[in-house]
């Protein structure tokens, strides 16, 4: 099993069943790449560049990518591990930890403290509780998104355009700015688009 990440609102949207798909910026690819095909078990990135005054078109293969289909992911995600305040229900049923995108203040019936919440970089694969399949994996440009794929990833919105609006906003919200010149919408980077599907927790063999 492999690790991905999610913010609390991704999180949410998986659980509700509104979120099927999520893009991953590719890193580390050549300047002009203009396109990024499969060659059996490798991605290779092709690109264009000048060499004394003519243009050739160059290959290069990419660094493996993260996820391939059939990988199994445990999701992490902000948590509080040994939380027992009995008015989260949800997180009782997961190991006694509770879950910040199962956590709604206004719903609890008595006032109790907030749960001291770990990032999620930290959750360990013990504490997940999200098991997603990899249905499969392809590269575009991220402006290729479309607003069916906008909603896929979550998005709320009912009509189109607005659905790719609302994603925008979203994309760019995550990306820090300093890299903003180079993994924004506008920038219009190179993304591993990766479909799944929701699973059971995987039983992981021993031989021991």
């Amino acid at each position: 099993m492999k690790p991905i990440l999610f913010n609390t609102e991704m999180v949410q949207a998986i659980l509700d069943g509104r979120k099927t798909v999520t893009r991953r910026i590719i890193k580390n690819i050549p300047e002009g790449t203009h396109r990024i095909e499969r060659d059996h078990e490798k991605w290779i990135a092709c690109f264009g560049a000048y060499d004394a005054g003519i243009f050739y078109d160059y290959e290069k293969p990419l660094r493996p990518q993260l996820y391939k289909a059939g990988d199994i992911l445990y999701v992490r995600e902000s948590y509080c591990p040994n939380y027992f305040d009995t008015s989260i229900a949800v997180g009782l049923k997961y190991n006694r930890h509770a879950y910040k995108a199962d956590y709604h203040k206004e719903t609890i019936g008595h006032i109790v403290p907030e749960p001291k919440w770990k990032p999620s970089i930290h959750m360990p694969k013990e504490a997940a509780r999200i098991f997603l399949r990899v249905v499969s994996v392809h590269a575009e440009r991220l402006q290729e998104i479309t607003a069916e794929q906008a909603t896929r990833e979550g998005i709320k919105l009912e009509f189109p355009p607005f659905q790719v609006d609302e994603f925008i906003d979203i994309w760019n919200s995550t990306v820090k700015k300093a890299d903003f010149d180079r993994y924004s919408w506008l920038a219009n980077p190179w993304v591993w688009v990766i479909e799944f599907e929701r699973c059971e927790k995987p039983v992981e063999y021993s031989p021991w």
